[in-house]
């Protein structure tokens, strides 16, 4: 390169679920390629629709979406590894493949590794627990679930969003299980009056046995016991008590929240290394509504939507954007053939109004669809392409 030569600006993508995958197609749309170079970094080959994981246990097989396919063309770069570090003082990234370790170094980075399941440090979770936060997960209680014999016992904890899908669809695929929920609070407290009625409908007419008010203390391969010292039989028991963030974004230098989520200001731009933003689980955001956003897909991808739009925006110098970051409705699962559409606030406070049944069903299938299509079809909402950068930054002109 001869002296004074600008080389192309690099912007690092981590993580390829919703956020990330959308996110690296908005960026590539955005933004022209002869200036910019993109890469995306992720352990899987192939797009991991999360969201249906709970169905992928019960031995539903998922439309298969490899990244090679989703990208062709693009002009993305993809980088199959996992990440194991990243120090953001040196703006620089760890990761470790088949090939062995990397660094990779970048001038903009887009941190969307989202979530995994939280044990909450409760004895014998790792150890006697599934989860369905992740494909390997789910495939794991596939097998188990499989192997259980009519009559056997499967139960499921937590009463969130995760927890109650998963249940219903345990419940309803296999209805010659016993199957039942532990919930620490009352069974959908966070829904309206009628949603919750629904709720409990539903759990009646698949036999699901409900433990509510309930707090497990520890797991054992057999059985859960909860903190008024009762034990509950279980011969597969799944774990889906919220979510918990990578460590490796605090132990890298950046600044997050006390849960581990970096810490944004409203670009999803970190406000401790302003050249790195966030999208999804990951990132520490406040709302519309001046509360923080839950880990969910609802707001994970808006707020990759918002960090691509202000990375593009800085460089090509037009004025940043702002969207509105707020909730509609939730969107929940209760099997195959029901479902509950419970509409809520911006701040996602429940209201009366609520869809259900097999409407709802089609629903939330629909939202399912449209956020794979989203992601399948990278940048296909965008409309102004290809801009060119306004300056390159002096950091990334090199000398010879």
């Amino acid at each position: 390169m001869t002296a004074g030569t600008a080389r192309k600006h690099r912007i690092l993508v981590l993580g390829a679920g919703y956020a990330g995958a959308s996110a690296a197609g908005r960026l590539a749309k955005r933004l022209h390629r002869d200036d910019v170079e993109i890469t995306l970094v992720d352990a899987e080959e192939d797009f991991v629709e999360r969201v249906r994981n709970h169905q992928l246990a019960v031995g539903r097989e998922l439309r298969h979406r490899p990244f090679d396919a989703m990208f062709e063309g693009s002009g993305v770069r993809l980088k199959f590894a996992r990440v194991t570090a990243v120090e953001a003082d040196r703006r620089s990234v760890r990761v470790e493949s088949a090939a062995g370790e990397e660094e990779l170094a970048y001038d903009t980075l887009l941190y969307a590794l989202g979530s995994r399941w939280n044990d909450h440090g409760v004895q014998g979770v790792v150890e006697h627990a599934h989860e369905i936060s992740s494909r390997a997960g789910a495939l794991r209680l596939r097998s188990r679930l499989e192997s259980l014999a009519p009559g056997g016992r499967v139960l499921v904890v937590g009463g969130g969003l995760t927890g109650v899908e998963a249940v219903t669809e345990i419940a309803e695929s296999r209805p010659d299980l016993d199957v039942a929920l532990v919930a620490r609070g009352g069974l959908g407290d966070w829904l309206s009056r009628k949603g919750a009625a629904h709720v409990r409908k539903v759990f009646g007419r698949l036999g699901i046995t409900t433990h509510e008010h309930t707090t497990v203390t520890a797991v054992e391969a057999d059985r859960v016991v909860t903190a008024d010292g009762k034990a509950v039989a279980s011969e597969a028991t799944v774990w889906t008590a919220g979510f918990a963030t990578h460590p490796i974004a605090g132990a890298g230098g950046l600044q997050v929240a006390g849960n581990g989520q970096i810490v944004v200001d409203g670009m999803m731009r970190s406000v401790s290394h302003p050249e790195v933003y966030v999208g999804g689980d990951a990132g520490y955001a406040m709302g519309s509504a001046g509360k923080p956003l839950r880990m969910s897909c609802a707001t994970g991808t808006p707020m990759a939507w918002q960090a691509v739009d202000a990375i593009a925006a800085e460089l090509t110098g037009l004025k940043q954007p702002k969207v509105p970051l707020r909730y509609f409705n939730q969107c929940i699962s209760l099997g195959r053939k029901d479902g509950l559409i419970q509409f809520v606030g911006a701040d996602d406070t429940a209201k009366d109004r609520v869809l259900t049944g097999r409407t709802a069903a089609y629903y939330k299938e629909l939202v399912c669809r449209a956020a794979a299509w989203s992601v399948a079809n990278p940048g296909a909402t965008v409309f102004s392409q290809g801009r060119r950068m306004k300056r390159e930054p002096a950091a990334a002109v090199e000398a010879a």
